[in-house]
């Protein structure tokens, strides 16, 4: 029962939650915290070390699964959300038919980087096509948006004054 407690103990401290007297804190610590209190745990318990913000440059092969996986499952919620023959129809609209074979594409390239090639760099450059794909898919779906970013881009890329 004392290892129960004591994995239990960790995984407070591993959540962020104090283990130390919670009871006894009760309604009197509430009263007396103030919303920076608040904020300050709140960004203390959402930062990054170095090596976790890195972790694409460290092992890009596992950032790479683990992204991708996420692409394909958010892809499943939307069609769970709205249907998954509206999904392809949507996916299949004219306006965005290119969008989606480059977001689709760049997601097999990327699985085929990461799981069959085991190249750091080529998987890296396939999560860069990938993460730039997924922006192209999402600003398909925004009316006009597509068309502003690529002005904005050509003017700030152009050479020309």
């Amino acid at each position: 029962m004392e290892k129960v407690n004591h994995a239990f103990e960790k995984v407070k401290m591993l959540v962020g939650i104090e283990v130390e007297d919670e009871e006894s804190e009760g309604a009197a610590a509430s009263e007396n915290s103030s919303s920076f209190a608040f904020m300050d745990d709140f960004n203390r318990q959402c930062t990054l070390s170095t090596k976790q913000s890195l972790l694409v440059f460290f092992n890009p092969i596992k950032f790479g699964i683990t992204f991708t996986f996420g692409n394909l499952l958010s892809l499943g919620s939307t069609a769970f959300l709205i249907g998954p023959k509206r999904q392809v129809t949507m996916m299949l609209d004219p306006v965005r038919i290119y969008a989606t074979a480059l977001y689709l594409a760049s997601i097999i390239i990327a699985l085929f980087c990461a799981l069959y090639v085991h190249n750091k760099l080529l998987t890296l450059i396939a999560i860069i096509l990938e993460f730039g794909a997924l922006i192209w898919y999402s600003l398909s779906y925004i009316p006009f948006a597509r068309t502003m970013v690529s002005k904005v881009m050509v003017a700030c890329f152009d050479t020309e004054f």
